[in-house]
């Protein structure tokens, strides 16, 4: 049955373990810390936790570069507190996915270590090689301006190694069929232990068919049905969530014809005129965005965010689009990242609250399942003194206390937000916790409200018109229940003119705040607005 899929009216919650809590006080977030804040995350709401990548690592790329696929980095703990914290969730009802991270490897994994070493090895042939220095060895590089080339010269193999992201990560070679054989192995054994499916990094590059020299590699779309067979033989329910940060023409190779590709997929064209959207308060483009990526199968879904682990990429919108959402959000030169994107996070990003509740209420508000990432449910800041991405992956704040509650230890795994007025002193869990009026306790309400409405994540869609570019409406049908949804990007208040068939409606009733609700024989609905305001409807019929 449709209706029985779990992933459709959920709340996802992003959080990397080093930087969440720290449970034997040695200055890096664990599995044990984890366990101990799983009782703050379902009073949130949250009811489904996404995992950073925890497995043994150099941690050059915040363990985005793995040397062993099944177990626990020491840092973090032991397959023991895995299991532990897998127990722990499951009684509170949480499912946990994990980042799935197969494009790449750690140059310091033993498959890698072994293929450089020795030319007839048969793991030489997990990786990608050229005898010849390739005439593209500095062109499509993920990290423009940081990573200066995609092909590495190593000694001791005596040739060039392909890499999509940095030089120490280089690319398995997922032609091999011994190199997907693992890769199951790696899925089946997290499955077993109780996970509840993968955020799949990078998905277009582990498709891609790399060769020194060619400007278009093939895409294997296949692969994807394959891995999607193997994790249903698995575990029926278990799903994929993909990054893949592609036009809306494209998607429909990545969810499958008959929806027998990924599950979810984050929306990234969405998002980035969304941000255009709140930058300039004109709703076109997020409007003809929205409905370039309406139509989908219906087992497939969206994954809407605001902001994630990474900088927030513009590079979908037109240069002057970019630069708009620049001089908005990222006005200076330490706040973008790779000539294309910005690496603040959201609450210091917007600058104030009202815009900020807009943008959640938004998010929520979006075809799709919602994620949240850690801490903006508190409005936490960056500290754009750290490189590059990791300006928005600083601890998390959970009270005034030394080390902002995060650690007993003195030196941590990245420093805390200590001055300016996201200090840990000033935002952090306990305080808000004890305000009735905090981002904290609004945030609770609108992910009680979001799973409250099942229509957003299950039913139809329609943009209405309101005739005012900086007002978006939407309404949702399924099964007989409607909602009307919204919002207004303007600083200045707005009354707007809604008109339905009298059959379709006999009164919306506001689900956020305690009015009247409004009725109108002809349905002609005039809704007030205020600056950056907001309204959700129920829509009741005869």
């Amino acid at each position: 049955m449709i209706e029985d899929l779990w992933y459709k009216n959920t709340i996802i919650y992003s959080l990397d373990l080093e930087t969440f809590m720290d449970g034997n006080g040695d200055g890096t977030g664990d599995f044990q810390g984890l366990c101990n804040r799983l009782d703050y995350l379902q009073a949130l709401g949250i009811e489904v936790i996404w995992l950073a990548p925890f497995q043994p690592t150099p941690n050059r790329d915040n363990g985005y570069d793995i040397m062993d696929y099944y177990g626990v980095d020491r840092r973090h703990g032991s397959s023991g507190d895995f299991v532990e914290f897998m127990h722990q969730a499951k009684r509170r009802g949480i499912q946990v996915i994990i980042d799935l991270v197969v494009n790449h490897t750690s140059d310091q994994h033993p498959w890698f270590q072994e293929a450089r070493n020795n030319k007839n090895s048969p793991y030489r042939n997990w990786y990608v090689w050229s005898e010849k220095k390739p005439s593209d060895w500095d062109e499509g590089m993920v990290f423009p301006g940081v990573q200066p080339s995609t092909w590495t010269y190593d000694k001791k193999a005596r040739a060039y190694y392909f890499h999509r992201f940095f030089d120490y990560q280089p690319d398995l070679n997922t032609d091999n069929p011994d190199v997907r054989a693992e890769i199951r192995k790696i899925m089946g054994y997290w499955l077993e232990l109780g996970v509840a499916g993968f955020r799949v990094d990078a998905v277009p590059f582990i498709l891609e068919t790399p060769a020194p020299g060619k400007k278009e590699p093939v895409m294997k779309f296949e692969y994807l049905k394959e891995m999607r067979r193997f994790l249903q033989w698995r575990r029926g329910d278990a799903v994929l969530l993909g990054e893949a940060n592609v036009l809306p023409e494209e998607t429909i190779n990545y969810f499958g014809q008959d929806g027998d590709g990924i599950h979810l997929m984050f929306n990234f064209y969405v998002n980035q005129y969304l941000f255009y959207a709140l930058a300039t308060a004109d709703t076109t483009s997020l409007i003809d965005a929205l409905q370039a990526t309406q139509k989908i199968f219906p087992t497939a879904q969206w994954a809407q965010f605001l902001r994630n682990h990474d900088e927030l990429d513009l590079g979908r919108l037109t240069e002057e689009q970019r630069q708009a959402v620049f001089a908005r959000f990222g006005p200076e030169k330490n706040m973008q990242l790779y000539d294309r994107g910005i690496r603040r996070r959201l609450s210091p990003m917007l600058g104030n609250r009202q815009q900020t509740e807009l943008a959640y209420s938004l998010m929520f508000s979006l075809p799709g399942t919602p994620v949240l990432r850690y801490g903006d449910e508190i409005g936490m800041g960056d500290d754009l003194s750290l490189k590059e991405r990791e300006a928005v992956r600083t601890p998390m704040h959970w009270s005034g206390e030394p080390q902002a509650g995060f650690s007993t230890e003195n030196k941590l795994v990245h420093p805390i937000i200590e001055e300016g007025p996201y200090a840990y002193t000033h935002v952090n869990v306990e305080n808000q916790r004890r305000d009735p009026s905090s981002l904290l306790n609004w945030m609770t309400s609108m992910i009680r409200l979001r799973k409250e409405c099942p229509e957003i994540g299950w039913g139809d869609w329609k943009i209405l018109q309101t005739k005012v570019s900086s007002v978006l409406a939407m309404q949702y049908n399924w099964k007989g229940k409607s909602l009307v949804i919204v919002h207004n990007f303007e600083e200045k208040p707005h009354e707007i003119v809604l008109k339905f068939k009298q059959e379709e409606v006999t009164r919306l009733i506001d689900l956020l705040v305690n009015k009247q609700s409004m009725s109108d024989p002809k349905g002609v609905y005039k809704i007030t607005l205020d600056a950056f305001g907001y309204r959700w409807f129920r829509v009741n019929r005869v």
